[in-house]
């Protein structure tokens, strides 16, 4: 069963699952990194008419369509698209075998910001149907990358500052401010 829930973005919606969506954490695919895309799935819904943008989580998937494209119109595609892939698959949709193997040396200040933005940010955040990856630390300055329903939303940039600055200036003293890129 699929159940959807509105986010702060209104071109964006939020699709949860019984069903386990990502064995290997939150990932974004964008319609115009179509050809990079190997995943049946994901291509699949990119080529859904109106969808912009998928994000992949464990037990949800945001769907980001363009202004022209009605909720009406799209949203029983997306549910259509969701219920065939687990009635002929018994594994997620994203699996170990999806992912490339990417590993960061980070230093002790990254580590600390990444468990804030893990333990503290990243589910509050999931709530509205985005994730937000942690992208790099030079001179006080973090920088993240919004995803998913945050990606575009009208109040991210209140989100980013009043909510994940705050947080990170709170929790990592040598944090002065945070980006988005």
């Amino acid at each position: 069963m699929i159940i959807t829930e509105p986010t702060p973005n209104p071109d964006s919606l939020k699709f949860l699952s019984e069903n386990k969506i990502s064995a290997i954490g939150t990932e974004e695919f964008q319609k115009k990194d179509i050809k990079k895309i190997n995943n049946r799935f994901v291509k699949d819904l990119l080529n859904l008419k109106g969808v912009e943008l998928v994000l992949l989580s464990e037990n949800f998937l945001s769907v980001k369509k363009n202004k022209d494209t009605s909720w009406d119109s799209l949203k029983p595609s997306v549910i259509a698209h969701i219920n065939d892939y687990f009635q002929t698959h018994n594994e997620p949709i994203l699996s170990t075998n999806d992912s490339e193997t990417k590993s960061i040396e980070n230093s002790e200040v990254e580590a600390r910001i990444m468990k804030v933005l893990d333990t503290k940010i990243r589910p509050a955040v999931a709530r509205d149907g985005g994730d937000i990856k942690f992208k790099s630390f030079k001179d006080g300055v973090v920088h993240v990358e919004l995803q998913g329903s945050c990606s575009g939303c009208p109040s991210s940039l209140m989100t980013l500052k009043q909510g994940v600055q705050n947080l990170l200036c709170h929790y990592v003293q040598e944090v002065k401010s945070v980006e988005a890129i």
